[in-house]
This record gives structure tokens, sequence and C-alpha cells, in this order.
């Protein structure tokens, strides 16, 4: 199993990701206002709003799905890494992360875009989100799973080169490798 090949960094618009599912940097109570959130609910339709009322509110680390009204994408994970009006905690952001993939995979989705959760309104470290981040995407990948890709498109170039940073440094490191299970046994 090849891990690196089925993670993807691209610099863009996580909105015009045509997967199954893209990432919402959510709070917890699942109100679409600012940041991503925002050009979410203004690209999707108030549909997805109304869906996440229905919700409700969700714990700090968890995460919810929707259908993804006017996007390309099928679904939108709500990955709650902050209270609203608060700040994303490193805790959050791995709950979070690996809340969503595990929703995806419950889905019996293939395919997964996330954005650098925490890092716009949640003010969480660029760095310390892709190493989060990237570390939760390969520990998932080591364990059966029905995503074949998982995708973090990042907004601009400063995202990106973190990301990629980060994810040479694993390859560097061996923790992408598919026969290697964390704290288990060799």
């Amino acid at each position: 199993m090849n891990i690196a090949e089925k993670i993807v960094l691209q610099q863009g618009d996580l909105t015009e990701s045509d997967v199954d599912a893209i990432v919402n940097a959510a709070n917890n109570d699942l109100k679409l206002g600012g940041g991503l959130a925002g050009v979410i609910r203004r690209k999707a339709g108030d549909g997805i709003q109304r869906e996440c009322n229905e919700i409700g509110a969700v714990p700090v680390g968890g995460a919810a799905i929707t259908s993804a009204g006017k996007l390309k994408a099928r679904h939108i994970i709500h990955a709650a890494s902050m209270q609203l009006g608060g700040l994303t905690t490193g805790h959050a952001l791995r709950a979070s992360t690996a809340h969503s993939l595990r929703i995806a995979a419950e889905n019996g989705l293939h395919t997964i875009a996330f954005p650098a959760i925490g890092t716009g309104i949640g003010g969480f470290p660029l760095s310390e989100c892709a190493a989060i981040m990237l570390k939760e995407a390969a520990e998932h990948l080591k364990k059966p799973t029905s995503l074949e890709k998982i995708y973090f498109i990042l907004f601009d170039k400063t995202a990106l080169r973190a990301f990629e940073k980060e994810l040479r440094e694993m390859k560097t490191r061996g923790d992408l490798d598919g026969d290697r299970h964390s704290g288990a046994a060799q």
C-alpha cells in the first residue's frame, strides 16, 4: 500500500472540488457564519444551514455530515474544531480530522477534500495544522477504509508549502509506510 499516493496536496478553492465530500472548518454549533464556513454557505445555498440546524450542536472535536447543496461535491463534513467565537486547539483539530475521516468511511465515500482547518478564524499555527492533519490522514489510510484519495485543497502558496514540507518530512521518517502501525509491535 502506498499511502503517499493517496494523499494529494493542491492549491485552490475547496468549494470547487469535485469529490465525494469537502470538509468545512466548523464551530461546534454548526453556525456557518464567517471564514470558509460562510463561503460554503453562500455557494452551497441556505439549505446547508437548515440541515446543520436540524443536527444541532456537536461536541468540539466532533463532526457531522450534510448534503452539499449546489456544490460539485456530494456531501459536506463539518469538522468542529472550535467553539463559536473560540480558537482551535491541537486536540480539537486532531479529533475533528479523525472523526471526519471516520464519517467518510462509514458512508462509503472514496474521496474527501480538507482545507487547513483552524488556521483562519480559529487562529491555529499552519505548520502544526499540517503535521496534525497529515498524520491523521496517514493513520486512517493504514487501516481498512473506503477512502481512496484524501485531498488537502489549500487556499494559498504559504499553506501549500507548509503541507508539502510536512509531507516530505513524513516520507523521510517513514510515517507513510503502509506496513507500519503506530505503537504496534513489529
